[in-house]
């Protein structure tokens, strides 16, 4: 029986890789660093969408591309968030429904984070 990895679990692990590198890394290198069965294609495949969201560059190394983290956890995890929040027409209900699941910590936070925006002249 074959167990299958959340929805973009396989995203996080070649992200991980990449971010745990010292370097660019290529898709062969990626394959080494995830210690996995995952063919070498799988792995382009993951690094061309990434690619293609913005979270990585990319060089030409020899004939294969070496691949670069543009965005830490929290910033790829930020985009996702504003991604998630485009698809929805109303944003004003979008944020209210997501400000109620907050934890009073993480209502504090998000709250000095938007004081502390509004004082920088950011709206």
């Amino acid at each position: 029986m074959t167990i299958r990895r959340a929805k973009g679990g396989l995203e996080s692990e070649v992200l991980a890789a990449l971010w745990a590198a010292d370097g660019p890394l290529t898709p062969g290198d990626v394959v080494q660093a995830v210690d996995d069965d995952l063919a070498y294609t799988t792995v382009q495949t993951i690094l061309v969408r990434l690619h293609a969201k913005g979270a990585v560059i990319r060089e030409q190394v020899g004939r294969a591309f070496a691949y670069t983290p543009v965005l830490d956890d929290a910033g790829l995890t930020a985009d996702r968030m504003q991604a998630l929040l485009d698809r929805g027409a109303d944003h004003v209900a979008v944020l209210q429904q997501f400000v109620r699941t907050l934890s009073r910590e993480d209502e504090t936070a998000l709250a000095e984070l938007l004081a502390r925006q509004q004082g920088q002249g950011r709206s």
